[in-house]
């Protein structure tokens, strides 16, 4: 008996022993390849990029990983309790290995002849997560072992569960326990109820199969068991076990919301971000504050819908997207789910045409009723310049299984509509830095990426005619200086037939001012002015508003508008006419911080100088820059003070190009924005041959906007569309909102000014008691002599064109 005692002892020694020297062995072997514990507090886990609002609400979130790391202060003590009691309840006591688990797994794998169970402990979990791959093998298991036993000496035991919490991937792409808790509740961790955080603790072990989207039957059953876990181990009371285990599964997917839909401005952030960082902008937890505040943004998204909905309507009803008659209700939810909402307009089908409206199923599979009112416009689409008869009942407009589209009313009510086929971009800057405080790119991001205001090149047509004026001021012309707006022939060698430019109505006007020629828009003086200054000169003035040289034509055709331009760059070409003067850039990213809030950028654009008048310069601009921050300096820093923009124009001359752009407002082809009652705004008109392109521009000394509206595909938007009649009331509606209760702001008006009373007729300075005179702005040393030095038959007076290009008249 001594004899079998002693030999069961000293194979126990020997047994003992040799695990000892296997074990003492594998670390000697392996602690050199292992990594430094001390790594872990320096660790950085993949945060997406957010982009926000200037005030804060955000914008968008880009990133393969949703995560939103929290300290272990901020984790719920039911939650911890929770995820011990499923993942490991021995935790306060050992010290990174528990060896009845271990054993377990070792009796697993003796039985069966695999690995079940790792017997990992929630140290050994991070271990993994941090430093591992997920290889079932028996060195990566020791590795995870001896990192386990080295985080457990380094680390507390908080810092191991904040470590875990923050790591773990629970399904849906959410990473961490904050973005599982936003992804199936869409609420904080702190939020929760004690069954909601069972739930999420009991995800570790397997996301898919117990995800509660996925698998709520499964998803329950774990949970049920970690209540009853938590039970058994006293973490609760049977009141508390038995008010969670009654608690259905009310998990569902969020997606995390926007707080204000601005995608086009959430896109040209991220693209200019990936230019900084590269793949780490969607990893490093950047936060992106934007130029754009949110009451802005909202006001050019309702404009820029509404009033291509407006358009769209005035041109007919061009019939449902599809039909689906004969189908049941199951296959009609079906086919609305395969549908997305595109600008806030809803897909619905057809279920019952009576007299006093529709009834068309939405996709949350109510039924509800669109009344007769809101379809009376939907005329047949025949053409875009004919609609076919007004629409007596709601049957001469659906039937039952037609596909369309509804808008819902702030009153909760439908309103019966359809996508507009036309597109439209809004481009609102500060004048006096070029930040953007408004961008729109289209209808919906959903139903098109592309951003037309800041990609797609388009001719302005007459809204590019101020630059050209704005060199004529700068080269002699007044605003009283006479051209004669008169038909002319351009017949060149190797044309095969001569050109022939009219104005838009076909009239001729004889001699006329320049102030009257701007606001009435007459193609044939803004030619014979472009003339006059000559091509050379109106390029190298225009490039300096930041245009291309080589998106501007070389030819009289300049003076129509026909250069290729985008939104964007007209919004900051006419900054320089709303600041007076200054060359600014536009900008879209105010500040960028990381993920622990320190400050990585702020940007310091060239702005209008304040107070004391800078010196004039007018240095020619070189082409724009390639990206929207190529001005900016990455690395200013927030004491920097601030950088003082370029003047690029005199003064005077914007200020009377100012009053000559409200005479457009007042008397002009913008004269609908009298409406608006402001007394502030000046712009411009523009619309392209065979109306394919509607614009307008304007400003006051607080903002200015440009608004395109087009087709993507050059067509005509009909025959009496015009940049008043499309892009105008865009603009009207979004700057009505945007300057709502704020005083009028206009330039001041700068030194070497005179205000004279010019003869109507001959431009110059009118007489004592001479009838039909009026006042105009000139500069100091552009004053017009006096009637008594005109001698007839000379050129026009009041014209610097010499006598051939003026059509000298007789004018008395």
């Amino acid at each position: 008996m001594i004899r079998l005692l002693k030999f069961f002892w000293w194979s126990f020694v020997a047994v003992f022993c040799g695990l000892l020297l296997s074990f003492s062995g594998a670390y000697l072997y392996l602690s050199p390849t292992l990594p430094s514990v001390d790594s872990l507090r320096r660790i950085q886990l993949q945060i997406p990029l957010r982009v926000y609002s200037s005030d804060g609400k955000l914008i968008a979130e880009f990133g393969e990983m949703r995560r939103s790391p929290v300290r272990f202060a901020d984790i719920p003590p039911d939650f911890i309790q929770a995820l011990l009691a499923a993942e490991d309840d021995n935790f306060a006591n050992h010290y990174g290995v528990d060896l009845t688990s271990l054993m377990r797994a070792a009796t697993q794998l003796l039985k069966t002849g695999h690995i079940q169970t790792g017997g990992s402990t929630i140290t050994m979990q991070v271990a993994k997560n941090y430093f591992l791959t997920s290889e079932r093998s028996f060195s990566r298991k020791i590795n995870e072992i001896l990192l386990a036993l080295q985080i457990e000496r380094e680390l507390s035991k908080n810092e191991i569960l904040e470590l875990y919490v923050n790591k773990i991937y629970l399904g849906n792409r959410a990473y961490g326990i904050e973005a599982a808790a936003q992804v199936y509740y869409g609420k904080s961790i702190r939020e929760l109820s004690l069954a909601q955080m069972a739930m999420i603790a009991g995800l570790p072990k397997a996301p898919s199969r117990f995800n509660p989207l996925v698998n709520p039957t499964r998803s329950k059953e774990r949970r049920d068991w970690i209540l009853g876990r938590m039970y058994k181990l006293g973490r609760i009371d049977e009141a508390r076990y038995q008010l969670a285990i009654n608690e259905p599964i009310d998990a569902s997917y969020h997606v995390p919301t926007p707080e204000l839909a601005a995608p086009y401005v959430a896109e040209m952030a991220r693209a200019e971000m990936v230019g900084r960082y590269g793949s780490d902008a969607y990893t490093e937890g950047f936060r992106v504050t934007t130029t754009v505040p949110s009451n802005l943004q909202e006001a050019a998204n309702t404009a820029l819908r509404e009033g291509l909905i407006e358009y769209d309507q005035r041109h007919g009803y061009r019939g449902p997207e599809t039909r689906l008659p004969g189908m049941t209700r199951e296959t009609w939810l079906q086919e609305l789910a395969k549908q997305k909402s595109l600008g806030g307009l809803e897909p619905a089908i057809v279920t019952q045409v009576e007299k006093s409206g529709i009834l068309v199923l939405t996709r949350n599979g109510q039924e509800e009723a669109v009344g007769w009112d809101t379809m009376k416009w939907a005329r047949p689409f025949l053409n875009t310049n004919s609609l076919g008869p007004r629409p007596q009942q709601p049957a001469d407009v659906t039937q039952v299984g037609d596909l369309v589209r509804v808008q819902r009313q702030p009153d909760g009510s439908l309103r019966f509509v359809q996508l507009p086929a036309a597109q439209s971009a809004l481009v609102s800057l500060d004048p006096e830095n070029g930040a953007i405080r408004a961008l729109v790119g289209g209808f919906s991001f959903e139903q098109s990426n592309y951003n037309r205001a800041a990609q797609a090149k388009r001719q302005p047509g007459s809204s590019f005619k101020p630059f050209l004026y704005a060199a004529a001021l700068d080269n002699g012309f007044t605003a009283a200086s006479l051209v004669n707006d008169a038909p002319i022939v351009f017949q060149e060698a190797g044309m095969e037939e001569a050109w022939r430019p009219k104005n838009d109505n076909n009239t001729f006007l004889g001699p006329i001012r320049l102030r009257e020629a701007l606001y009435k828009s007459r193609n044939l003086v803004s030619i014979r002015v472009l003339q006059a200054v000559g091509i050379d000169y109106a390029l190298n003035y225009v490039s300096r508003f930041g245009f291309n040289k080589d998106d501007l034509p070389r030819n009289l055709s300049l003076a129509l508008g026909t250069a290729n331009l985008t939104p964007l760059e007209i919004a900051g070409g006419w900054s320089v006419f709303a600041n007076g003067g200054y060359k600014v850039q536009p900008y879209l990213i105010e500040r960028i911080e990381s993920r622990d809030g320190k400050s990585l950028f702020v940007a310091n654009p060239p702005r209008v100088p304040q107070g004391e008048e800078q010196p004039e310069t007018t240095a020619q601009s070189s082409a724009a820059p390639d990206t929207l921050l190529a001005s900016v300096d990455t690395s200013t820093p927030q004491s920097q003070s601030p950088a003082v923009a370029e003047r690029i124009v005199d003064p005077r001359t914007t200020y009377i190009l100012n009053s000559m752009l409200q005479d457009v407002i007042k008397r002009g082809t913008g004269r609908r924005a009298l409406a608006m009652g402001r007394t502030d705004i000046a712009g411009k008109t523009g619309t392209t041959n065979e109306s394919k392109d509607s614009w307008f521009s304007g400003y006051n000394a607080d903002l200015v906007t440009t608004v395109w509206a087009g087709f993507d595909q050059p067509e005509s938007l009909g025959r009496h569309e015009y940049g008043g009649t499309v892009a105008l009331p865009i603009w009207m509606n979004y700057m009505s909102a945007a300057l709502k209760d704020k005083p009028p702001h206009v330039q001041a008006e700068p030194a070497g000014l005179l205000t004279l009373r010019i003869d109507s007729l001959s431009g110059r300075a009118a007489s004592p008691g001479m009838p039909d005179a009026f006042f105009e702005l000139f500069k100091s040393e552009d004053t017009p002599p006096p009637m008594s030095e005109f001698e007839p038959g000379l050129a026009i007076p009041g014209s610097p064109l010499p006598a051939d290009e003026a059509a000298p008249i007789d004018l008395f």
